[in-house]
């Protein structure tokens, strides 16, 4: 009994929670809030004399909203400015939806008053096409007015404005046509390529590497980078990494030797006494004890080193302005390290991440090239990072 009894209090503070907010919404004239309020309110059992407060409340709200919407498309039509075309055909689907989303629940009633809640609908047909065939010769008109400016920001907005026409009215004219138009008229064409202003020839691979965009992830819905122009495209920028200096270090093999001592176990021996006595038990039988040996070994360790530095900088190109815009510097280092080790002595005194190097020999030392190549990873994600934090255009 106590468990219902709360249950039911529960649910009439929650009751009384909705009615309060739906009631907060409707005074402050956010009106389709206030009615999706009281329809959830309602679709319980919208009879019961909890829920009468909810129907008023979904009254009042729909009156008034519907009156303010008229409102506002009687005033649409008399500024007759052809960008309210778009409100006026919204605000007709709005009038339309806030109806059917109201007339599962009628009929509605208002028990004290001894009537049904009054809901006065209009057929909106008529009005919703009317004003979406104006709103879609608008935005074809003026989208190919727009296509025609050579500010690619205009042209964007076109493009803008016909994907929503190609939502509105699909397969209306050529809207297909236009947006491809719009999507290239619109779109960054940047150019990509290096220099080298070194003394070393840069390896064609890590130049491929570096330039091949597709695995960058860069691409965006206005941006597209080429590394091999293409006929017929008019690039707008470019994008140069421009190799500046490349340091490499002599081949370098350093020696150390070091000196290894450790105390093992080695087996089982007699237990003597003072005067070297085996000891024995209560038994007679020898003590035993562990041998422990002290054993040691000289470790020649061997490293092999070599050093590469890459210094560049991007430089960010204007092709219309002809105008230097940004530089940025972009620098890479990669390092060989390689190391052996041979021993004299007994192995077990080193440690056992020292037998690794024990069973290693010398290798040979990568080329000049190979080297500056493998610090193309570490430029390529440093490009990528430089080319997102600076896009050419927001």
């Amino acid at each position: 009994m106590k468990k219902t009894i709360s249950l039911l209090a529960f649910f009439l503070i929650l009751s009384s929670c909705g009615v309060r907010q739906t009631r907060d919404l409707l005074t402050s004239g956010d009106y389709d809030a206030a009615i999706q309020n009281a329809v959830e309110g309602l679709r319980g059992n919208k009879t019961a004399k909890g829920k009468q407060d909810y129907v008023y409340m979904l009254e009042e709200a729909f009156a008034k909203a519907k009156e303010r919407d008229l409102r506002n498309i009687n005033l649409w039509f008399k500024d007759a400015n052809p960008q309210n075309l778009e409100k006026i055909y919204e605000t007709y689907v709005q009038l339309n939806a806030r109806q059917e989303n109201i007339r599962p629940l009628l009929p509605l009633k208002l028990l004290k008053e001894g009537r049904d809640a009054i809901f006065p609908f209009d057929d909106y047909s008529d009005q919703i096409v009317s004003s979406k065939n104006a709103l879609a010769k608008y935005l074809y008109d003026n989208s190919k007015a727009l296509l025609a400016n050579k500010d690619k920001m205009v042209v964007r907005r076109a493009y803008d404005d016909l994907m929503y026409l190609k939502n509105l009215s699909p397969n209306f004219k050529d809207t297909d046509k236009l947006i491809e138009e719009a999507r290239i008229k619109g779109t960054d064409f940047v150019s990509v390529y290096t220099k080298n202003e070194t003394n070393m020839v840069i390896p064609v691979r890590l130049e491929n590497d570096l330039l091949d965009f597709s695995t960058y992830g860069l691409n965006d819905k206005w941006t597209v980078y080429h590394s091999n122009r293409v006929k017929g495209i008019n690039y707008d920028y470019g994008l140069v990494v421009n190799f500046r200096q490349i340091n490499i270090s002599p081949e370098q093999i350093k020696e150390r030797e070091l000196q290894k001592e450790k105390v093992i176990k080695v087996g089982l021996k007699n237990l003597l006494d003072a005067n070297g006595h085996v000891v024995k038990d209560s038994l007679g039988n020898p003590i035993k004890v562990d041998d422990m040996r002290t054993i040691r070994a000289t470790i020649y360790e061997f490293s092999q080193f070599k050093a590469c530095q890459v210094t560049a900088k991007v430089d960010y190109i204007d092709f219309n302005t002809n105008q230097l815009l940004q530089t940025f510097p972009l620098a890479s280092e990669f390092t060989f390290n390689y190391m052996y080790a041979k021993y004299r002595g007994d192995k077990r005194a080193c440690e056992q991440d020292y037998f690794q190097y024990f069973d290693r020999r010398a290798v040979p030392f990568p080329s000049n090239e190979q080297m500056v190549f493998d610090s193309g990873n570490d430029l390529k994600a440093k490009l990528k990072d430089i080319i997102t934090r600076n896009r050419f255009r927001r």
